[in-house]
């Protein structure tokens, strides 16, 4: 196994696991936006030691900061506050699993993204899979109970894909930028300087918009400190993996989080899938296996 499809393996089993526990703190005394800021609050400094940490042990080359680190970086950590923000809403609103698949129209974006922004080119076969994977993704449209595909929660789902490729291409930017030679610490290094960025962003906000809403997250330590764990295992992987393939790539791979979801929605939230949800995430899993095997070729 390639290193960069085990960093995107242990990325999707630590985010699904990490949304997780964010759905049951935004069903109870979190609002979506804290619930999303307990991903980077413990994160940033365990993030910023361990790092370090490796580099001394390691030896490795500690990196030159440039400008273009830092504004892809920045960029990216926005992008991901309000994807996440997105993602854990619509929680509240669809099965676990589904809002997981509707979050997952990223991987049909991030090809495009990823040649807009860092000029990352999908091969036409590779193009077809992703074509394949939409029909899924309106699929999976139409709220179980009937009604108009215009809904609110098909318009989160959407957009948290959106925001979350966005989010990936500049998140390799930043990698690139970096420059280490070494994905294990330029993971570290760029999650710790984005979770920092993340931490104090949106904790302006809440400040300014929610101000109970810190006491509440700091109050809920136990469980929002295992949201960064999960999360920095998580992302750790996924900047270590986009050092090392480009992010159509590393996500193609990630869909494996689909079948974790599956797995969480019915062993922990008692989930059941209607038929035409469950054909959505079959369409959809077939367009990333394809994808899987043909971007690039």
């Amino acid at each position: 196994m390639e290193l960069w499809v085990a960093f995107s393996i242990l990325a999707a089993g630590a985010q699904t696991l990490r949304f997780a526990v964010q759905k049951v703190l935004a069903g109870g005394r979190l609002s979506p936006a804290a619930a999303t800021w307990a991903r980077f609050l413990w994160s940033w400094p365990l993030a910023a030691v361990l790092a370090f940490t490796y580099g001394a042990v390691s030896g490795a080359v500690w990196p030159d900061f440039t400008l273009g680190f830092f504004v892809y970086g920045f960029l990216g950590g926005t992008f991901q506050i309000l994807a996440t923000i997105c993602t854990v809403t619509l929680f509240s609103m669809r099965a676990f699993a589904v809002g997981i698949t509707f979050k997952k129209s990223e991987v049909i974006l991030t090809a495009l993204v990823g040649y807009l922004l860092l000029g990352d080119v999908v091969s036409g076969l590779g193009m077809t899979a992703i074509a394949i994977g939409l029909i899924g993704v309106l699929l999976l449209l139409d709220p179980p109970e009937g009604g108009s595909i215009f809904n609110r929660a098909a318009g989160l789902g959407i957009l948290s894909g959106v925001l979350f490729a966005i989010s990936a291409v500049t998140y390799r930017g930043a990698t690139l930028a970096l420059n280490t030679g070494d994905p294990v610490l330029t993971g570290g290094v760029t999650l710790a300087v984005v979770a920092l960025w993340q931490t104090a962003t949106l904790g302006i906000w809440l400040w300014w918009k929610e101000p109970g809403q810190i006491m509440e997250t700091l109050g809920a330590w136990r469980q929002t400190s295992i949201v960064s764990v999960f999360s920095l295992i998580g992302s750790w992987s996924w900047f270590a993996a986009f050092s090392l393939m480009n992010a159509a790539f590393v996500f193609a791979v990630g869909q494996i989080e689909l079948i974790f979801s599956l797995l969480m929605g019915a062993l922990w939230f008692r989930e059941s899938l209607k038929p035409r949800e469950l054909l959505g995430m079959g369409v959809l899993t077939t367009s990333i296996l394809a994808v899987a095997f043909l971007v690039g070729r």
